[in-house]
């Protein structure tokens, strides 16, 4: 029998169609789009510890807030964590004034929120306003003042936007990737009606919320989990031209307990902890690692280190017939009594740095590598104590004032967090050695957080998440008149000497724009904060993250989210489905 030519040339396209299929499919499936780069398509599950208060980064400033920001909304500019350069985002482009007080930036065209309302200038105005409005009383706020004062922003038309310091600031437009930049035409009315705080609760409806960012939130299940789909109006490509973000979806399950986040990665059933890698889980994760069912990824020296702090309010209820509390030689002799090398050693198993303050090698050039660690002297630590009238004057062993009271403190830390039990149990085994008597206090993270707004406490050994390598972005932890300035804050005028002078190089340090004058004056700055040790340092960790070896596109980061920061460029990678 014949077939007709147009039957056989009918079968030949069929054919190559086939083939084509087949070819895309195997592509696909390979971990490799038709151009060669990473697939698009799957989903991410990510162990989560904390969950929100609020949809609302503008009046939550907690981690998981920021994190949902980041992920939902875009920013201005962008600071990419692991080189600390400023990349735009919503602006393709700006310049500057010779002074460095204006800046114009030039928004992207054509963009869109989630809901398909146009992105314009007006947002960005909006934004500020909902910022800086007394009624709202953002904490965020309160962060992107510069020497106290607000930003000013104005339209210059619909894809321009002009905003001008107040003063010099030494950082620059990095500050704006804190800003997520908010709908008008889904905020305004809460704003004008003074009820912004309260809008975007964890109860509002997933349908009216929008955002510029890579993910929607897709579902909401208190004590379950947060779902984000991909935003299929998302604007940002890649290199290649591809749409971002590759994954279809991400989804944050809620694991309060560390052990069990761990024991879900290594089971297969996340694909990444909230948390950088406890140093006690190394040895079994490096073991599936070499398995290749585990990744792990070494970011660096920790940046936020934990540390010990004292109460150095002069008005504080717990120095009330304890003066020596407050005093600089007990911080001093802490320092010398407790060995950084066995902290080192037997906490974080090596994987650590020892410090003397809270400036670390993660740093980078704002390290002050001269400046000379305590020497572990536990005798030296016993002569400054008797130099404030701590002394054993009964012979029991413990050290007593002047009174003949034993010499007691307590220090308050965040329960569950077994680095910070550790090294606590530490502290306090190796003090008590010099005769000082301490009382560990495990609390939620809630309670302490109290305590230390209320001014409630002996000493606290915690940590602080930073956001930057630049230290003039932390002006609330230097400065005396900030919340964050931990052992006195929020101090109307400078209570000491040496924290007047840390202010002034401060301010100098975040308004110059001479960066070797920044390095010069931050280089004072830390030799005055190791002379008189308000904060004790122990040691700074590497931050080590773990993610199933299903994830590809991690650049993975000092600080948090160490991983999600960069969400749109995750996914799966080649035959991920044998590994899951």
């Amino acid at each position: 029998m014949r077939i007709p030519r147009s039957l056989v040339l009918l079968l030949a396209v069929a054919a190559l169609v086939a083939s084509i299929g087949y070819f895309w499919r195997n592509r696909v499936d390979s971990g490799q789009n038709a151009k060669g780069g990473p697939r698009s398509g799957g989903k991410v599950v990510v162990t989560y510890r904390s969950e929100p208060g609020s949809f609302n980064r503008y009046v939550a400033p907690r981690v998981a807030e920021d994190l949902i920001a980041r992920l939902i909304h875009a920013t201005l500019v962008r600071v990419d964590r692991t080189t600390g350069q400023v990349e735009p985002r919503l602006a393709r482009e700006w310049s500057t004034s010779p002074d460095g007080l204006t800046w114009v930036f030039t928004l992207e065209k054509g963009i869109t929120f989630s809901d398909g309302v146009p992105f314009t200038a007006a947002d960005v105005v909006f934004s500020f306003r909902a910022l800086y409005d007394p009624a709202v009383k953002s904490a965020l706020g309160s962060s992107l003042l510069i020497g106290g004062e607000q930003m000013k922003v104005r339209a210059l038309d619909a894809h321009t936007v002009s905003i001008v310091l107040p003063k010099s600031y030494a950082p620059g437009i990095s500050l704006l990737d804190a800003l997520p930049i908010l709908p008008e035409h889904k905020l305004r009315a809460a704003l004008d009606a003074g009820a912004f705080a309260d809008a975007w609760g964890v109860t509002t409806a997933v349908s009216e919320m929008a955002g510029l960012g890579p993910f929607v939130i897709k579902e909401y299940r208190p004590g379950q989990r947060l779902a984000f789909g991909r935003n299929p109006r998302f604007w940002k490509r890649d290199e290649s031209g591809r749409v971002l973000p590759y994954l279809d979806e991400l989804e944050l399950q809620f694991t309060p307990e560390q052990n069990a986040e761990v024991l879900r990665l290594q089971a297969g059933e996340a694909d990444l902890m909230t948390d950088r890698v406890r140093f006690e889980d190394l040895a079994s994760l490096q073991d599936l690692a070499k398995q290749g069912r585990v990744t792990l990824h070494t970011a660096g020296v920790s940046i936020g280190p934990d540390m010990l702090w004292f109460n150095l309010d002069p008005a504080a209820k717990s120095a009330q017939g304890r003066a020596w509390l407050q005093h600089d030689e007990l911080r001093h002799a802490i320092s010398r009594a407790v060995s950084r090398t066995t902290i080192v050693n037997t906490v974080f198993l090596g994987e650590a740095v020892e410090i003397a303050g809270p400036i670390t090698p993660g740093h980078g050039e704002w390290f002050l590598r001269d400046l000379p660690l305590p020497a572990f002297d536990p005798a030296d630590a016993v002569r400054r104590l008797a130099s404030i009238g701590l002394k054993d004057r009964n012979g029991d062993g413990l050290l007593d004032d002047q009174r003949g009271k034993t010499a007691s403190f307590s220090i308050l830390t965040p329960k569950g967090n077994s680095i910070r039990e550790r090294s606590v149990d530490i502290i306090q085994e190796q003090v008590r050695k010099i005769g000082l008597k301490v009382d560990v206090v495990a609390l939620d993270g809630g309670a302490v957080r109290t305590a230390l707004g209320e001014g409630n406490y002996d000493a606290i050994y915690y940590a602080v998440e930073a956001d930057s390598l630049d230290p003039g972005r932390h002006l609330d932890f230097w400065l005396s008149s900030r919340p964050m300035h931990f052992w006195h804050p929020s101090q109307p005028t400078p209570s000491t000497t040496w924290e007047a002078r840390i202010d002034q190089l401060m301010t100098q340090q975040s308004t110059t724009v001479d960066h070797a004058e920044r390095l010069r004056l931050f280089a004072e700055v830390q030799r005055l904060f190791a002379e008189h040790e308000p904060v004790v340092y122990f040691a700074a960790p590497k931050v080590i993250v773990a993610t199933s070896a299903r994830v590809g596109g991690v650049k993975a980061a000092l600080f948090a989210p160490n991983v999600l920061w960069n969400a749109e460029k995750l996914f799966i990678q080649a035959s991920a489905d044998s590994r899951r």
